[in-house]
């Protein structure tokens, strides 16, 4: 059958097999068929050139505005796709880049997707020629996969340009299209080099290859982090655990779900007995019921033993950002639980650049001025059944 999509240049199609060896030179680095994990980056300070959205209709015009102008490929990735507005539109600059003979992928999440309507755009899609992957549908034969989801939200087109982090294709985001009350979320963009080892990840999970991990610069400044493979399963909670470790000053958390391990805990503790300014910022209210409760019962010790705890109230808080003393930082799809950390499929960006310190930094204290501050345990719960809630989710929290 002859292929209806143009190859990838040749440049692209070159870089592309530097960042990702096959499965016989892997297992010559060392990255399958070894359960070791491997050893954490050793970031330097350096600059990074990366964008940051914290508005969905500028993300989305951003996107809008890559795939309509792709040459070569568009390969997305999303937790959720609504058939909504906002969904409608990316399906139609989809179909319009398949039709041109750009190879376009679209990988979605069957639980996360699963009463979001995409179901109903995905003929359209497909007549035009946009390859669909489901990832993980149910089925008897092996139910549990259901419940490792692929929870990343990328877009990488041509090879030169990616755009992920915490914002989904779904109107709830949009101040246009749903108002004042719109999600509160953070992506980012990059290009060259890491839009190209995005590109790699894209692909080793759309073709099942989960062991796969592109090779670790020797001294870099920054570096993609994903769960994706055994090898890597706790590498970003590793290094996040060396970062509030080494914190001299302040440790900024923000984050929709707090369900933190043992370890993350007792790190984000002694960090602020020693003196860090360790701040979390988390949504007055969640969208997931079991997860808020959970999530309260992780925060006695931590405001027992002087972590300063904030709710946003305004709008749901979605973003997923950790600042420590202005430089070391992340931003992605990974929310600070056992999901995140054990079983979906997460990509963050992991830096040394003081200059995405401070723009996260401004913005951290830009949501401040629109949370209260949680002084007292004994406000984390209003009566005796909220806490018996609390305690339940907690005994449930390796689930939620």
């Amino acid at each position: 059958m002859q292929n209806r999509f143009r190859p990838l240049k040749q440049d692209v199609i070159q870089a592309s097999q530097r960042l990702r060896p096959g499965r016989k030179e892997a297992r010559h680095f060392g990255v399958i068929g070894q359960s070791r994990p491997l050893p954490l980056p050793a970031l330097v300070w350096g600059r990074v050139p990366l964008m940051v959205y914290t508005e969905g209709d500028a993300l989305y015009e951003a996107m809008l505005d890559a795939i309509r102008n792709a040459h070569t490929q568009v390969w997305l990735e999303s937790y959720i796709f609504s058939s909504d507005v906002i969904g409608e539109r990316f399906t139609q600059a989809l179909c319009e880049r398949a039709r041109a003979g750009v190879d376009v992928r679209v990988h979605v999440d069957a639980a996360g997707c699963l009463f979001w309507g995409f179901d109903q755009l995905e003929p359209e899609l497909v007549a035009a020629g946009v390859q669909v992957k489901w990832f993980h549908p149910w089925t008897w034969r092996d139910p549990f996969r259901y419940n490792r989801r692929n929870h990343r939200k990328l877009l990488v087109v041509d090879g030169e340009a990616a755009f992920f982090g915490g914002f989904n294709i779904h109107r709830e985001n949009s101040l246009r299209e749903y108002g004042e009350l719109r999600w509160r979320d953070t992506h980012c963009l990059v290009e060259g080099e890491l839009a190209l080892e995005a590109a790699a990840l894209f692909e080793a999970l759309w073709v099942g290859d989960r062991g796969w991990m592109p090779r670790m610069p020797e001294r870099p400044s920054c570096v993609l982090v994903t769960n994706q493979g055994i090898r890597r399963r706790h590498a970003l909670s590793r290094l996040i655990l060396r970062a509030f470790a080494r914190a001299r000053k302040r440790i900024y958390v923000t984050t929709p779900y707090f369900i933190p391990n043992e370890n993350l805990q007792r790190r984000m503790i002694a960090a602020a007995r020693a003196g860090v300014d360790v701040r979390l910022l988390v949504p007055e209210r969640g969208d997931v019921g079991l997860a808020h409760w959970a999530s309260r019962i992780a925060f006695r010790p931590l405001l027992r033993q002087g972590v300063r705890i904030f709710y946003y109230g305004p709008r749901l808080l979605h973003a997923k950002t950790i600042v420590v003393d202005g430089e070391w930082t992340t931003i992605g799809t990974a929310n600070m639980d056992y999901r995140s950390f054990l079983l979906n499929y997460e990509l963050n960006l992991v830096s040394r650049d003081p200059g995405i310190g401070e723009v996260l930094e401004n913005q951290f204290f830009e949501d401040l001025e629109s949370s209260q501050e949680l002084r007292e345990v004994s406000r984390l719960f209003a009566s005796p059944v909220e806490h018996c809630l609390g305690m339940l989710a907690w005994f449930a929290r390796r689930l939620l």
